[in-house]
């Protein structure tokens, strides 16, 4: 019996989030949105992704509280200059490679002359 009422549990959650998704996938075509609305919706997912992103950057080691903050930094120079996206991930891995490894050495002062 227990195993039915996991099974309707399981069937009831699927409905609760499909539903939702399925509404407006079907009804989307149908409105008409204006361009100020439509340029709102297309801002939802960067709004979304800075959101998740912005308290990782500034919480990534407790100790060297700005290393996060140089690689956004690093990351957001590449894709100014439109870098493809695996090129970035890979330069600012190796960026904060070298600052995290110049760092316990030199200091911070040093730790930023090393990219100047």
């Amino acid at each position: 019996m227990a195993d039915v009422n996991i099974a309707y549990m399981i069937i009831g959650c699927a409905l609760v989030t499909f539903i939702p998704r399925l509404i407006p996938a079907v009804f989307v075509d149908k409105l008409n949105f204006g361009p100020g609305f439509e340029k709102f919706l297309n801002l939802i997912p960067f709004t979304a992704l800075a959101a998740l992103i912005c308290p990782g950057v500034l919480t990534v080691d407790p100790n060297i509280w700005y290393i996060g903050l140089a690689g956004a930094i690093v990351a957001a120079a590449l894709a100014w200059k439109k870098v493809p996206l695996g090129a970035i991930v890979i330069i600012t891995v190796i960026a904060l490679i070298i600052l995290y490894s110049v760092i316990p050495y030199f200091g911070v002062i040093a730790a930023l002359f090393a990219f100047i």
